[in-house]
């Protein structure tokens, strides 16, 4: 099986967006903020240009042609982050019981979830900043990992065991996810 003698992919750079790399840490600095990761491997490289980052790999294997475009989806994703934002739109569903929810630092509590007398936790990473309007709860940060990873722990807080799904289909579900495109942030 022939074995492609080179991978490349590359990131393009918007212009008010600055990227520094030291070593292996790749910084990327933008109107947001910045975002900070580090890219260590033996076979790849990561080169930065004028306005754009190439990703390569000479003579890879499969996992590491793989990863290139792994890293390309990275760096791309905190590209988006210091310029957009992402935002996550999550919704609190209930029949049975009223669902409260509240904010205590870097937790996110749900009580009286099924009429349970114990609340339900769920980190929140990063800087994720979390926003409860009714029912509504809004996850907004630079970080695509931090914020997708902070909505995803609230709904499996919420995940339902021993009871009929069809039945009892309370809980806190992702209804909307993007970017956004707010200034200041």
């Amino acid at each position: 099986m022939p074995v492609a003698p080179k991978v490349t992919r590359t990131v393009t750079i918007p212009s008010d967006v600055k990227v520094k790399l030291n070593v292996n840490t790749l910084s990327i600095s933008g109107p947001k903020g910045t975002l900070k990761r580090d890219f260590s491997h033996p076979r790849i490289s990561i080169n930065v240009l004028k306005d754009k980052v190439v990703v390569e790999s000479i003579m890879p294997k499969k996992k590491e042609s793989a990863l290139v475009g792994t890293w390309e989806a990275h760096i791309g994703n905190m590209v988006m982050g210091v310029t957009k934002g992402f935002k996550y739109t999550m919704k609190v569903v209930y029949s049975h019981f009223p669902v409260k929810t509240l904010l205590k630092g870097d937790e996110f509590i749900i009580e009286n979830f099924l009429g349970e007398s114990h609340p339900r936790r769920a980190s929140i990473l990063g800087d994720t900043k979390v926003d409860i309007k009714g029912d509504t709860i809004t996850l907004t940060g630079i970080n695509l990992e931090h914020v997708s990873q902070s909505a995803a722990n609230i709904e499996l807080a919420t995940k339902i065991q021993n009871y009929d799904p069809r039945v009892f289909q309370d809980g806190i579900y992702m209804i909307e996810k993007g970017t956004y495109e707010e200034g200041g942030e």
